[in-house]
């Protein structure tokens, strides 16, 4: 076992209604990060004001350390509801493998969702989705958002875990069989944290073109790296198998 201070760190990530996130990792573990998060957010996004009324809903913490009565080192991690979705995306960024993160304690009407829709019309840009993925450093927030640097997930292979999104024409009897059939193949097949999220192209087709969706049904992976995607043929379990298991498929 390995005592190294460098391994030990608190992380905080913050993550928007669109899905898009930004998160820190304090070494020293003195920091009070989430106001600088939400600045961090209002500058990037160019909100009118910092958007504290997304914490604590649309956050996540983990808190890596060492016991002091057995040595061993000891990781504490939970994620508000609305968020706990994003498990494969969170040990992606804090390394942690194939870590299960627990559910933070929470009182329902502290995380309203009809109280955060009133906050919708003023800061619209928080249900959009970016595609942004931003650590924070120390030393400030960025003062502008270039997705070359800042939207790319780190690099760690062998990072378990799924990232996926389907892209349909609308919510009806063929999306539903669609989903139906996709969930049970991967809580078959998988045996590993995934997160699958649908969107509409006809809600959302400015999400479809950033993404290059050009028909539906289209299942992308986003991670692990490669980025893949089938088009049309979502019942073809070989294929989709192929998609996910082998990188250079």
């Amino acid at each position: 076992m390995t005592t190294d201070k460098e391994q030990f760190f608190k992380g905080i990530a913050l993550f928007t209604p669109g899905g898009d996130l930004i998160y820190c990792i304090d070494p020293n573990k003195q920091n009070r990060w989430h106001l600088h998060l939400c600045a961090a957010l209002q500058e990037i996004l160019s909100l009118p004001e910092p958007p504290h009324f997304l914490v604590p809903c649309y956050t996540a913490t983990i808190d890596r350390s060492l016991n002091p009565r057995t040595q061993q080192v000891q990781i504490f991690a939970e994620a508000y509801p609305p968020v706990l979705r994003h498990q494969a995306l969170l040990n992606a960024i804090f390394q942690m493998r194939d870590l299960v993160w627990q559910t933070a304690p929470w009182q329902e009407e502290h995380c309203d969702p009809m109280v955060l829709g009133t906050y919708r019309e003023d800061f619209p840009q928080l249900w959009e989705e970016h595609d942004l993925v931003v650590q924070f450093e120390k030393n400030g927030f960025y003062p502008r958002w270039e997705p070359e640097q800042y939207s790319h997930l780190p690099e760690m292979p062998e990072t378990p875990g799924y990232v996926l999104r389907l892209f349909v024409s609308g919510y009806n009897a063929a999306t539903e069989r669609i989903l139906q059939n996709l969930h049970q193949l991967l809580e078959q097949s998988l045996h590993q944290p995934y997160t699958l999220k649908v969107i509409d192209v006809l809600k959302h087709p400015e999400q479809a073109e950033a993404a290059q969706v050009s028909a539906t049904p289209t299942i992308v992976k986003i991670w692990p790296r490669p980025v893949r995607k089938i088009v049309g043929e979502i019942d073809d379990v070989e294929k989709i198998l192929r998609l996910l298991i082998l990188p250079d498929a």
